[in-house]
């Protein structure tokens, strides 16, 4: 492990969708609803709440919350071109970068995952915690946008499982 870079990772997923509904799948609320959050608010530069059809735009801020989970995610829109690319805050200081490109019929979704802090506590709970959060949660984005399947664990009697 002495060569292993606890400090990003990057995952991608081709997912037969189109460009525009990738980018929707990320920065419109009642997208972002469907595979990923339970509940997300953004708001403006002026701290209003946007409409959930709405999308996010560079300079918004977030508050997410997911299913059996009870922390509050926090954190701000860095960077959101409209059309493939977004970047946003994640985890205290980290960034998360979000490529989308097309290949063949599909969408590719490159996420990255950056500036993870080197602590012990960073390295398991986000290097690691959240590679494996990220994994699995494109791998819904696939699911629910080629066949509608929601894999997310709703049922608070089942907690710790993989897909909560």
């Amino acid at each position: 492990m002495k060569n292993f870079d606890w400090t990003t990772f990057t995952r991608r997923i081709a997912v037969k969708s189109t460009l525009a509904e990738m980018y929707a799948a990320w920065t419109k609320t009642t997208e972002i609803e469907k595979w990923f959050l339970s509940n997300a608010n953004y708001f403006d530069a002026n701290k209003n709440l946007v409409d959930k059809n709405t999308p996010f735009e560079k300079g918004f801020t977030y508050e997410w919350h997911w299913y059996l989970y009870d922390g509050v995610e926090k954190g701000k829109i860095t960077n959101a071109n409209g059309e493939d690319f977004i970047q946003f805050s994640f985890a205290g200081d980290c960034l998360v970068d979000i490529k989308l490109s097309t290949q063949d019929d599909y969408s590719i979704v490159e996420l990255t995952h950056k500036n993870i802090p080197t602590d012990e506590n960073s390295k398991e709970n986000i290097r690691l915690g959240c590679d494996s959060g990220w994994s699995f949660f494109l791998l819904n984005l696939k699911s629910v946008y080629e066949g509608g399947l929601d894999l997310r664990n709703k049922n608070p009697n089942l907690k710790g499982m993989i897909n909560s």
